[in-house]
């Protein structure tokens, strides 16, 4: 999945859960931990809804490329990168966000946010492409097994075939992620201004679910163009990974439906796991602080 995360602290007095308010040495062991379980968590249960997605990006048509038959082809490689990705993400996140701490009211709590979500898009990518080229590949040729594609990567294009799509994914998680980020924090500070106490973890869930869904539907062309680009024949001008090249050729052959493919069940994946997400990350990680606190 996209990331979505949490912070530390909140973008106003007002912390997440109550699980910290002043600025402290930040929990960076809960944070990794829970990241993990929730980026496990998403990827497992909306694993069907990013199959259908990349099959209606895929360049074969969606028929061709599986249709609704064996929509959990390739979980295995969304399994094994899901929680490293995750708390790669989260810890960097994190550890940013620490970095750069700013007075909670200041203005450039924003930009403090989307400097240490683009920090951890990029971290997390070095796992999460990989995983999204082998998961991928098998999406749209149910026929292989994960472990043979991974196999026949690494045999007809070594490492950079692994890597393929690299640039076009952070261009596409840095956008969705400046985008989703502050929106999330402020969403969260009005709510908890209206009720005048702390948001509860569902309440900071739906906000997920909203932000994240609207950043979903304005960063489909960049998905549709990573997509054909870790898809494509090796070889192939789209292979090189030029983004601008992907678009355009999408655009050429199929317009502006092209360019959104996949904005449907993407966008409800998205808003989906942003619930789920951030739901069990509030929890794991509440709960992991409260057990330090109570541990002498």
């Amino acid at each position: 999945m996209n990331g979505v995360a949490i912070r530390f602290c909140s973008v106003s007095k007002y912390s997440l859960c109550g699980v910290c308010g002043a600025m402290e040495r930040p929990g960076f062991m809960a944070s990794l931990v829970a990241g993990g379980v929730a980026g496990v968590s998403v990827d497992l249960i909306l694993y069907p809804l990013d199959t259908i997605k990349t099959r209606l990006q895929s360049p074969q048509g969606f028929n061709k490329a599986g249709g609704f038959r064996g929509i959990y082809a390739g979980v295995p490689s969304a399994a094994i990168g899901s929680f490293p990705n995750a708390a790669a993400f989260f810890i960097t996140y994190e550890y940013v966000k620490w970095f750069l701490h700013t007075d909670s009211s200041s203005y450039l709590m924003p930009v403090k946010h989307m400097l240490a979500a683009s920090a951890g898009e990029v971290v997390a990518c070095l796992i999460r492409v990989p995983s999204e080229v082998v998961k991928q590949r098998a999406q749209v040729s149910s026929s292989s097994r994960t472990f043979q594609i991974f196999s026949n990567v690494l045999y007809q294009e070594g490492i950079r075939g692994l890597y393929r799509g690299y640039t076009s994914t952070v261009l596409r998680e840095i956008p969705f992620s400046l985008v989703q980020f502050p929106l999330w924090e402020s969403l969260k500070a009005l709510w908890s201004w209206r009720q005048d106490h702390v948001v509860d973890c569902w309440q900071s869930a739906v906000c997920g679910a909203f932000a994240g869904g609207f950043a979903a539907v304005v960063t489909t062309p960049l998905d549709v163009a990573k997509t054909r680009i870790m898809l494509a024949k090796v070889g192939s001008s789209t292979a090189s990974g030029n983004v601008l090249s992907a678009l355009h050729g999408v655009w050429r052959t199929q317009g502006l439906a092209g360019l959104f493919a996949g904005v449907f069940p993407r966008t409800a994946a998205i808003s989906l796991g942003g619930f789920i997400f951030l739901g069990a990350y509030d929890q794991t990680r509440s709960l992991l602080l409260e057990l330090g606190r109570g541990s002498p």
